[in-house]
């Protein structure tokens, strides 16, 4: 982003070389440059240090600190050049300049640039990865838990074992076919990975499939479950892994945070034209109104017990909406009346004679 005194043959340079250059003055380069994110910037001081030095601290106070700046400078002074490296530039080039000395600044200082750019979305994508196989590990390893609880107990009835053998049996499954999946999907580029364009899940077999596996759990917080549905053939555009995901996450936190309220209801109807909604409601304390701006935001819970916090991720509802919203949906809360917490769930009716599963 040279200034307008820059070298004329440069800025031709630099568009022959297949950049896009924005030219402008001293006094405009900071909010150019934040409004702009330029992969690189090149700061050209007619006079020493009248306007280069300032104008190159002010970048580095701005949310642009992290972009490389070279430094082109008429003075001689050694001290001044010290100076501008101190300020944040990567490089100092005293003028009168070789334009292919300039152009190879550019070029290296851009490599690295976009190098660094790479590795730090890699290490992003990683994070989110490890964000994501921590919390879908989560909602089955704390059924595991509970059902070993509950067989140590030295009153569990003899006729519960069955299905607590069977609940960690079935979650170790489930919780082992995550991390499968999740190493195939490492394992092969993205582009080899199979992809089903006509995916599917029933509502109905999706909560029959949640009673089933937290009826113990829920009579254990002394939640009652009421499924009410308008449809036995709802069936919605999203995977049938995906869709449990969602209805898990919605039922752990009824077992959270609303053990008070007494009951949990899940309800299968119609929602906008073409719609189905999956509803999952209780009699809990709700969610209040200061924290409902960040209820879907990664990484934050609501205030409740010890042992909540201790368990909760905040990524559940994060992760259900982005899901949501990437098969073309909807998620989203609301206040019940008379006390409780309504979740919503609102997908795309699917046509599932074409259905995968």
């Amino acid at each position: 982003m040279p200034e307008p005194s820059t070298d004329a043959v440069l800025v031709q340079r630099l568009l022959q070389d297949g950049h896009h250059v924005e030219v402008c003055g001293g006094d405009a380069a900071v909010a150019t440059a934040v409004a702009q994110q330029p992969d690189l910037i090149v700061l050209d001081t007619p006079l020493p240090g009248a306007v280069g030095l300032p104008v190159l601290g002010a970048l580095q106070q701005s949310s642009v600190r992290a972009i490389p700046v070279v430094f082109l400078t008429i003075a001689h002074d050694h001290q001044r050049l010290l100076n501008a490296f101190a300020a944040g530039a990567v490089a100092c080039i005293r003028k009168p300049y070789d334009d292919n000395e300039v152009l190879a600044h550019i070029r290296v200082h851009l490599s690295l640039k976009l190098t660094q750019d790479r590795l730090a979305q890699v290490a992003r994508e990683r994070e989110e990865l490890l964000n994501l196989v921590a919390h879908d590990l989560k909602n089955p390893l704390a059924s595991v838990l509970f059902a070993s609880e509950m067989l140590a107990l030295p009153d569990c009835k003899p006729e519960r074992r069955p299905r607590y053998l069977q609940i960690i049996d079935d979650s170790t499954r489930e919780a082992l076919g995550y991390i499968r999946s999740y190493l195939q999907s490492q394992a092969k580029p993205a582009s080899a990975l199979p992809r089903n364009t006509h995916t599917c899940a029933h509502l109905a077999d999706i909560v029959q499939w949640l009673a089933a596996r937290y009826e113990l759990q829920l009579e254990a917080s002394g939640l009652h479950l009421h499924i009410h549905t308008t449809s036995s053939t709802a069936c919605v555009a999203i995977s049938d892994q995906l869709m449990r995901q969602v209805g898990e996450n919605l039922v752990s936190n009824a077992l959270k945070y609303a053990r008070a309220g007494g009951e949990l209801e899940l309800l299968i109807r119609n929602g906008r034209q073409g719609t189905w909604q999956l509803v999952a409601q209780d009699r809990g304390p709700g969610v209040s109104a200061d924290f409902q701006a960040n209820l879907f935001q990664p990484f934050q819970r609501a205030a409740g017990p010890a042992e909540v916090n201790d368990h909760s991720s905040g990524l559940g509802l994060a992760l259900s909406r982005q899901w949501i919203a990437n098969a073309g949906g909807n998620l989203w809360y609301e206040d019940r009346e008379e006390r409780g917490a309504r979740f919503v769930v609102e997908l795309p009716e699917a046509d599932c004679a074409h259905c995968s599963g």
